[in-house]
């Protein structure tokens, strides 16, 4: 008896142990990639298996802007106004208030940059909540210039696109400064499910879905109002 009570008490220490060197890890990587530019799991994954991928990283300032606002009405609506988490939609899928529910589950671009960069690919209850405690860490430590100049230097466009300025000149040959509005939509588009919509070849959904993108990105100067003009 004394020998599983050591056991288990060995075990509980090497747990919270682990716990705290994941935590400290995170903590460093936060503070490292809001000055490098950092690479997601998936760009990691892919190496390890020994996949080659695409991506270019870019500067904020040399993104369209049309490109960050199309991105924004699309997946976080209120990205300049939250700190991180959308609560009232995350509840509504929660409470499973909404049939369909909110977009990508609520999950809002700093819940998604977050989850690129630390977590593993798939759903479930465990990662979510992690997923939201490190939002809410990244909202407080990054500006929302940094946040969404990493989003879109590290989501995936397509199978080993990743990041705005590949999936330019992979869809549209250009660069990501020169994108149009409806390229733009059309990209936005393309975020919830990266390998089978194509921005280039856009489904009749796509395009409707993108016409409604380049209108609401068309008034979106009230959801830009926290990044550098």
């Amino acid at each position: 008896m004394a020998r599983r009570r050591f056991s288990f008490a060995t075990l509980a220490r090497g747990v919270v142990f682990a716990g705290l060197a994941l935590v400290f890890l995170f903590i460093g990587l936060v503070a490292l990639y809001a000055v490098v530019r950092p690479v997601s799991t998936l760009m990691l994954g892919r190496m390890v298996v020994g996949k080659s991928y695409e991506r270019t990283y870019v500067r904020l300032a040399d993104i369209a802007p049309v490109a960050v606002a199309s991105v924004i009405a699309s997946e976080d609506d209120g990205f300049c106004q939250n700190d991180g988490v959308e609560w009232g939609a995350l509840h509504e899928v929660i409470s499973g208030a909404g049939k369909n529910g909110p977009s990508r589950g609520a999950s809002t671009i700093t819940m998604q940059t977050a989850k690129n960069l630390f977590l593993w690919p798939g759903r479930s209850a465990v990662r979510k909540g992690i997923e939201i405690g490190m939002a809410l860490v990244l909202g407080k430590v990054w500006s929302k210039a940094r946040t969404i100049e990493v989003y879109l230097n590290i989501a995936e466009w397509g199978d080993g696109v990743f990041g705005v300025e590949a999936a330019a000149q992979r869809y549209f040959h250009k660069r990501a400064s020169q994108l149009d509005a409806r390229e733009a939509a059309l990209l936005a588009t393309s975020l919830p499910n990266p390998i089978k919509r194509n921005a280039a070849r856009p489904s009749p959904m796509q395009r409707i879905l993108a016409a409604r993108i380049v209108a609401r990105a068309n008034g979106a100067a009230d959801r830009l109002d926290c990044l550098p003009q």
